[in-house]
């Protein structure tokens, strides 16, 4: 059982990192909605507060590895990996989008009135994810699943930010303000996933000791130059594959159980049909 009253250094300065980051990017967002009369300096800002999320995902998934690697798991990480995420991967993503909205555009004028519900709605499946995540993973309660470790129950917050944070990239690197209007609509997909009961990979058993084939080793290596080589496009093609997926898995999965279903419902009305001779 993980121990609630020990705070080990090294995970939770991780995760004290993704919380800083994701305070920036709010900053950043702020600032750039405050910076009207300079076209230049709103898109630097958006693009800081994106790589912001960005650097806030990658020291959650640190803080998560190194815990497990030292064995330094404990109820006060798990708690504190929680809130520091609400900040990075709800409030900051639903603030950009919100902000982003605002444009003094006519296409954007139904979404300026609306567009506060949008964000909070995100937040709201942000939280309903968290704390479901929390139950399922505690310790002190007994598991039913077979598999907790190997699968995620829903979108992963820093995953749902990526794609919201990886389209706004896109969306400041080229200057494609008009396809802003599609933002609040894809959060609303993105709280979607993040409450629904489709599982997505965790990656959890990925680690230094994995094997490998050469093939896929020369595979992940071109995959990785590509997204530093075309950052923007690349983010976002890295997290719609990860949700297509899942979602094609997961559909998949309901064709090879309905069978099953079938053939296990025409047993018991075999049997009810005995019963009653």
């Amino acid at each position: 059982m993980a121990d609630a009253s020990r705070i080990y250094l090294l995970p939770n300065l991780f995760t004290a990192t993704n919380l800083f980051c994701g305070f920036l990017s709010i900053i950043r967002c702020i600032q750039a909605r405050y910076s009207v009369q300079d076209t230049v300096l709103i898109h630097r800002y958006y693009q800081q507060a994106v790589w912001l999320i960005f650097c806030a995902g990658l020291s959650d998934m640190l803080d998560g590895r190194i815990a497990r690697l030292k064995k330094k798991e404990s109820l006060f990480g798990m708690e504190f990996d929680s809130i520091c995420d609400m900040v990075s991967f709800g409030v900051a993503p639903a603030l950009m989008v919100f902000l982003l909205i605002l444009s003094p555009t006519e296409e954007f004028s139904f979404f300026r009135q609306v567009g506060w519900l949008f964000g909070f709605i995100y937040l709201l499946c942000a939280g309903i994810r968290l704390a479901r995540f929390n139950v399922i993973t505690s310790p002190l309660l007994p598991r039913d699943d077979p598999h907790p470790n190997y699968d995620f129950l829903g979108l992963p917050l820093p995953a749902a930010a990526g794609v919201v944070a990886s389209f706004v990239l896109i969306i400041n690197s080229y200057e494609l303000n008009a396809f802003a209007i599609f933002l609040p609509p894809l959060m609303l997909f993105i709280a979607y996933l993040m409450v629904s009961n489709i599982r997505f990979p965790s990656f959890k058993k990925i680690d230094w000791n994995t094997r490998t084939r050469l093939s896929s080793f020369v595979v992940i290596i071109g995959i990785l130059v590509t997204i530093l080589w075309f950052h923007e496009i690349a983010c976002a093609i890295v997290f719609w594959s990860y949700i297509t997926y899942a979602l094609v898995r997961h559909s998949r999965r309901k064709r090879m159980l309905r069978p099953n279903f079938y053939a296990s419902k025409a047993c018991r009305e075999t049997e009810n049909r005995g019963d009653e001779g």
